[in-house]
């Protein structure tokens, strides 16, 4: 028989370090949520909650705007 097993729910990294608020020129801890090709990783992928997903996209794209995160990675240019 199949073993149906519950997957573990992952702890997010922002609740995990007691983070409340993401500031867009955090450049290291935003670049854990954005892929080698620079798009931003779904919330089921990071772990975080829907509060802290929007915020961490907001904060990678004025971070964007700003130049201090790429909109693509230089290696598929």
């Amino acid at each position: 028989m199949a073993d149906f097993r519950r997957k573990r729910r992952k702890i997010s990294f922002l609740s995990e370090h007691k983070i409340d608020y993401v500031d867009f020129k955090d450049e290291k801890l935003l670049r854990r949520f954005i892929t080698e090709r620079g798009k931003i990783v779904p919330r089921r992928v990071s772990g975080l909650t829907a509060k802290q997903q929007r915020m961490v996209g907001t904060a990678i794209k004025r971070a964007r705007m700003m130049a201090i995160l790429p909109f693509t990675a230089e290696s598929f240019k």
